[in-house]
């Protein structure tokens, strides 16, 4: 009798050791001393909905991780400092990073940056070697100043294509190709971290492109609806080494697999949309027409309070 209970004990112990393994949490997917996660680019980034799906994924898989995502993209913007004639009927010129990146930096005191530039430095014109010359300077401008801000890892996105079929301006798909190519070419030249989601981008239009003539990724030509964003999200996943999501078609198929992943998601979006206004009032800009954000206090009293709800969540 004593013999049979030695065995059972033994197996209750086993059986509990290994439920514990397989409950044990997977490590934080960045490194400690990692909190803040600055996102920079133009009114893809701004809408955000890539950065929605990089918070969903890393909250739902690594519930340990605590990094604020801060998105402080601003529609328009460039890096080239270039801007068309008569831009926006003539209402204003295009905002120029160069005017507040110091500004930004200084107040979000980012550990990584994401910065997703191309798509409006080109002014949606042909190619033309002056013009890729001042791409060329606003981003290595760009990566100095992050360097002496002493930012830990810097990460460029290479632009999101360009459909001349439902954006017209001939000939600009083949300018966010060269511009795309540069900036992978930094890779070796430079040591730069480049994220293609151009090329993911490209090769996914044009394989759906074979099978469905009117496939878009853009009704407009530039801004990626959530098919485009998954695209962006997905491969910026894959560059940090996350491959599991190398067969994930869409980010419903992460949600329907998630335990309350659509009050999860509704919930991080809210995050984003307090966040990213907040932060843009509060480091300031020069155009017009955008939201006016809550005090940076009360949009992170919000947020935390939306923060326990997707605790509980995930619980």
């Amino acid at each position: 009798m004593k013999f049979r209970l030695n065995i059972l004990s033994l197996l209750i112990i086993l059986t509990t050791s290994y439920s514990l393994l397989g409950q044990q949490k997977k490590p934080n997917p960045f490194p400690s001393d990692v909190k803040r996660i600055l996102f920079l680019g133009n009114s893809i980034t701004y809408a955000g909905e890539y950065i929605t799906n990089l918070e969903f994924y890393f909250t739902t898989h690594y519930p340990e991780m605590k990094v604020e995502f801060i998105n402080a993209g601003l529609p328009s913007e460039t890096a080239s400092g270039l801007s068309e004639p008569g831009h926006a009927d003539g209402k204003f010129p295009r905002p120029d990073l160069h005017e507040r990146l110091a500004r930004v930096l200084k107040q979000t005191k980012p550990d990584w940056v994401f910065a997703c530039y191309g798509m409006n430095d080109g002014i949606y014109m042909p190619l033309d070697k002056e013009r890729f010359i001042k791409f060329k300077e606003g981003i290595n401008w760009l990566h100095d100043e992050l360097v002496k801000a002493r930012v830990k890892k810097i990460i460029l996105l290479t632009p999101p294509v360009f459909d001349e079929r439902k954006g017209g301006h001939s000939g600009y798909a083949q300018v966010l190709d060269v511009y795309s190519d540069w900036l992978l070419t930094q890779r070796d030249v430079a040591q730069w971290h480049v994220a293609d989601i151009h090329g993911a981008m490209k090769t996914y239009l044009e394989n759906q492109i074979e099978k469905d003539s009117t496939f878009a990724l853009a009704d407009d030509g530039v801004h990626p609806g959530k098919t485009g964003h998954w695209i962006m999200s997905k491969e910026i996943l894959l560059y940090l080494g996350e491959k599991n999501v190398d067969e994930v078609e869409s980010l419903s198929d992460l949600v329907i697999n998630t335990t309350n992943g659509d009050s999860i998601l509704q919930r991080v979006s809210q995050l984003q949309l307090i966040r990213k206004d907040a932060w843009l009032t509060r480091t300031g800009h020069l155009r017009p027409g955008m939201n006016t954000g809550l005090p940076l206090h009360k949009a992170k009293k919000k947020a935390r309070d939306i923060q326990k709800e997707i605790n509980l969540l995930r619980n």
